[in-house]
């Protein structure tokens, strides 16, 4: 499992798997070392617009609450 985090805050965030973090890569970076990302009401209207599972939408919108945008890292859970 991969663990999101609030880059600003540190706190945790919710957990995504493996397929979700690289379907997010995929659309989302160029760089696949990358460890974080901005997310907005945008992205994840973006991310499921291009058939992101449930579970990831859920977790990014539950995530980012009522802010307009956000910066997300992740790690190994």
């Amino acid at each position: 499992m991969i663990k999101l985090i609030d880059k600003d805050t540190g706190v945790a965030l919710g957990e995504i798997t493996e397929a979700h973090l690289n379907f997010m890569a995929d659309l989302l970076e160029d760089d696949p070392e990358v460890e974080d990302y901005f997310i907005s009401r945008e992205t994840i209207q973006t991310l499921e617009g291009e058939g992101a599972d449930k579970k990831l939408i859920e977790v990014l919108r539950k995530a980012l609450g009522s802010r307009e945008d956000m910066e997300i890292s992740w790690s190994q859970a």
